[in-house]
């Protein structure tokens, strides 16, 4: 049976880079959940009939909602729904069953790297038929239809048995409960060399993954302890759970502290890596040293070679604006295409779908390929596996050598949580007034010499896409960057990148924050950082 039931709009459901985030609280409003998915069906065309996939990172409220989803799935017409068994998917994982199956869509439940719980986070993002998260026009249709939306429809049927591989059917139909990680496994060691990686482990090697108790731990055990020979307890953290053991899985230096002192110490193993809430995020560390996502893009973009899946060469590479130049340079002794877009997977999309980027990053700690259409951290982690198992040198040595050849960019990202909205969107208005007037203009010793609202014209589609980031850019090649973040659920998170190129290796030893100090105290004139959020120190820097 299916029913038909009224109910009234919400005005705060507008998606973000990444999806609807909010509290779970929010999310557990009545209808809140049911209004926003229709909206996301109602957004649609041509899906009677056709498979939608549904997983999420098993954060708190996931069962629940896809119980939901599945009822209301049955109801508007698709003929089949594939979920990840316990409902668990991470988002890359997501991202490949819906290429490989060939689904319409899917719904992918997660606020990322967000904490989960009780008064925690969760979100909804809807995946287009390429495996990517939807683009900007089919986002604000979703919202448009939010703003309206008067009924949704759902099916009636029993709680669907999520915790068992199998096909049912319901509501008229089909439901098919898979393993989220085999077919995720199997993609992986199509492009990776998965001999050469368990040989090293074979020899020695020594490595800790912390999944942050979060979804990729089902999928680093499986790949790294079962696959690749891995010692046992090489991944730690691996059950994930709703509230993520009450910590914040974000792979930063500030939460992943307990895996950088272990890493910087004397005890430390070969490598070092963690994932974050759904998967999609990394963070490297090599003994003695921590590779910045920037630094680890470049690296990996020109090591690629090495494995299997990318033996053929690179056909470009595509880095969010606020990620630091390294990169660039990669492309340019390649010899291939470079693409700066907005922050954001779905810029990455179309570049990708049109066969003109190979590797994509952002200074968030995101990286990826075309393998999928999201950004996939532990992919980046077996890359770095087969880097290191075929160069037969230690994580220190290969940035080292890398920073000699190409120049280093002293990068770092200091964010300010919580912001009152007002204040921080008081702060990007005062900067964009300053635009014209700032060039030529003198902070601590540096000279500015160009200051802009970063605009992206997307060469696939000839969108465009404006107010993405204030960028000051100083005579010599430095930069500072101000954002406001999309990710949150609370509050504005303001964002400021500071980088400088380097390229005489005598000043490569230099302690980051040393080495951008008057970048720093430059952005706090120009912007007034302190006064606007009220906040005396970043709460993260990266």
């Amino acid at each position: 049976m299916t029913r038909t039931v009224a109910t009234k709009p919400y005005d705060d459901q507008k998606p973000g880079t990444s999806g609807l985030r909010k509290k779970v609280p929010v999310f557990q409003q009545e209808n809140y959940v049911e209004n926003f998915i229709q909206s996301v069906f109602d957004s649609l065309d041509g899906f009677q009939g056709q498979t939608l996939v549904i997983g999420g990172d098993g954060r708190y409220f996931n069962r629940e909602v896809i119980q939901i989803a599945l009822r209301m799935a049955a109801a508007n017409g698709f003929g089949k729904v594939m979920v990840g068994q316990g409902g668990i998917l991470s988002t890359p994982a997501a991202s490949n069953i819906i290429r490989k199956y060939q689904a319409f869509g899917g719904l992918v439940l997660s606020a990322s790297h967000n904490p989960g719980g009780p008064h925690e986070d969760f979100g909804i993002k809807y995946n287009a038929s390429n495996g990517g998260p939807a683009p900007e026009k089919l986002t604000d249709r979703i919202y448009a239809r939010t703003k309206v939306i008067d009924s949704y429809r759902i099916a009636e049927f029993a709680d669907v048995n999520i915790d068992k591989v199998g096909t049912f059917e319901a509501g008229g139909m089909t439901i098919e409960v898979i393993d989220p990680v085999a077919d995720y496994a199997a993609l992986m060691e199509s492009l990776f060399d998965f001999a050469a990686i368990r040989a090293m482990f074979a020899g020695g090697f020594t490595m800790a993954f912390d999944a942050m108790h979060a979804v990729t731990g089902p999928y680093a055990v499986e790949i790294l302890e079962k696959r690749l020979g891995a010692a046992k307890g090489t991944v730690r953290n691996f059950v994930p759970l709703p509230d993520f053991g009450g910590h914040h899985p974000d792979p930063n230096l500030v939460h992943a502290k307990d895996l950088y002192d272990l890493m910087m110490s004397g005890k430390a193993p070969d490598f070092g890596a963690a994932s974050d809430g759904d998967g999609d995020r990394n963070l490297i560390i090599g003994r003695g040293i921590f590779v910045t996502p920037s630094d680890s893009l470049a690296m990996l973009a020109a090591n690629a070679h090495y494995a299997p899946g990318y033996a053929e060469g690179l056909k470009g590479i595509a880095r969010s604006m606020p990620t630091s130049g390294a990169a660039d340079r990669v492309a340019q002794k390649l010899g291939i295409g470079m693409y700066e877009t907005p922050t954001g997977w779905k810029f990455f999309g179309n570049l990708l779908d049109a066969g003109m980027a190979t590797i994509c990053g952002e200074e968030s700690a995101g990286t990826g390929s075309d393998h999928v259409r999201e950004k996939d951290g532990l992919w980046a982690v077996l890359l770095w596996l087969n880097i290191l198992a075929a160069r037969k040198e230690p994580v220190k040595a290969i940035v080292e050598k890398h920073w000699a050849e190409f120049g280093r960019n002293y990068y770092s990202r200091h964010d300010y949580e919580g912001v009152e909205t007002e204040r921080a969107n008081a702060l990007i208005s005062g900067l964009r007034a300053q635009l014209t007037s700032l060039p030529a203009k003198s902070f601590v010793g540096l000279t500015v010499e160009n200051a802009d609202d970063f605009s992206y014209l997307d060469p696939v589609d000839h969108s465009t896409s404006s107010n993405q980031g204030i960028r000051v850019l100083f005579e010599g090649g430095s930069r500072v960057v101000f954002r406001l973040s999309g990710t949150g659920t609370s509050g504005a998170t303001l964002r400021v990148y500071i980088e400088r190129y380097e390229p005489d290796a005598a000043k490569h030893g230099i302690e980051t924050q040393e080495a951008l100090a008057d970048l720093i105290a430059a952005a706090e004139e120009i912007a007034g950082i302190k006064a606007a959020t009220g906040m005396d120190v970043p709460t993260v820097i990266t």
